[in-house]
């Protein structure tokens, strides 16, 4: 993935199959403990299902998390301060977060495990902590070891990222989920013992979403967002924005239109995008994508009929395979496309 700056997978080593979407962790090694190599594959793994969600939360919507927005550092400051950057960098930081989480918890590095502190200590009515709760506290710090370190930006627009990536992190923990399990004479449940466990990552992928919809404007000097004067006058992301805001996303600038081809700011347009029109088992945003997407974008819904394979007639055959066979069939698939003899004038810019 060309621009995603960093966290590109040096783990190409050990991963020989992983794909461009991994992140590099090349230039933290550089500098950073030697002891943290241990956690590159999981940290580049957590990037890739953070990027994989992005894709996902924005399939249907003008902006679509391409690849060349995936860059975490604004060293080079090609990058805007917009309420998708937001988004990057809250999805990313969570998924190593989560990923890091995870391993921990199932035992896969030497000095990490379970979150027993809380274990014997009663939680509530009828019950008491126990069991094994996933340890986001080891979790969020290997996430923030990693992923803040690739924040080089000295301004307004660095502050923001890592605000941002704070708030990834935030969210993994406020997705938890309270497990329990009762205890009692003949399955009376009298006591429950109740641990922690991290969501879905697809339902912290939507909470994000929201927090991508409801993020606040931050009003500041434009001039912040050029200069490199934060480091001089001693600000820090705590200091920069509201400490009511650490859970919420935040942006400075307005997003740019998406409907229109830019190559200076890297935007592909809505043109030749494929929607859906008519499909069954969709939601209604994405029964609108081919309004969103193309008619308010000036643009017209083309209707392509296309051959699909598919696999049917499955049959389960002993011991212990299904064989399928492969069917062809006909389907209609709907795309943005010009006007015949139109100059792309869209009506709607935003995202």
């Amino acid at each position: 993935m060309g621009n995603l700056f960093m966290l590109w997978v040096a783990v190409g080593m050990c991963c020989a199959n992983f794909s461009a979407s991994a992140w590099s962790v090349n230039n933290f090694l550089i500098t950073g403990p030697k002891a943290y190599l241990t956690y590159t594959t999981s940290v580049a793994l957590g990037a890739q299902s953070g990027i994989e969600e992005c894709k996902f939360q924005f399939a249907w919507e003008r902006w679509n998390c391409p690849e060349n927005a995936l860059q975490l550092s604004t060293h080079n400051r090609l990058r805007g301060a917009t309420r998708e950057t937001s988004f990057i960098h809250a999805i990313s930081s969570a998924g190593v977060m989560y990923t890091i989480t995870k391993n921990c918890s199932m035992g896969d590095f030497e000095n990490c495990g379970c979150d027993e502190s809380k274990n014997g200590k009663t939680g509530g009515h009828g019950w008491i902590w126990g069991g094994c709760s996933d340890n986001v506290e080891f979790g969020e710090r290997i996430s923030k070891l990693f992923v803040d370190s690739l924040e080089k930006g000295k301004d307004a627009r660095a502050l923001m990222n890592l605000h941002n990536n704070r708030a990834g992190r935030l969210a993994v923990r406020a997705t938890m989920k309270r497990t329990c399990k009762c205890h009692g004479i003949s399955g009376s449940c009298s006591i429950q013992t109740c641990w922690l466990q991290l969501a879905d990552f697809r339902e912290m992928g939507n909470y994000l979403k929201t927090k991508y919809e409801q993020a606040l404007k931050i009003e500041m000097d434009k001039r912040q967002l050029r200069a490199g004067n934060s480091a001089e006058s001693g600000w820090a992301p705590a200091e920069a924005f509201l400490p009511s805001a650490e859970e919420e996303l935040i942006f400075l600038e307005e997003s740019p239109d998406y409907c229109t081809r830019n190559a200076s700011l890297g935007i592909y347009g809505t043109e030749g995008r494929e929607c859906l029109q008519n499909s069954r088992n969709t939601s209604r945003w994405e029964q609108c994508s081919c309004g969103r997407l193309c008619t308010e974008c000036g643009l017209q819904v083309e209707e392509r009929r296309t051959e699909a394979v598919r696999s049917c007639n499955c049959k389960f055959q002993w011991c212990c395979t299904v064989k399928c066979d492969q069917c062809r069939q006909i389907v209609n698939k709907y795309y943005c496309a010009r006007f015949p003899g139109s100059t792309h004038s869209p009506s709607k810019g935003s995202a």
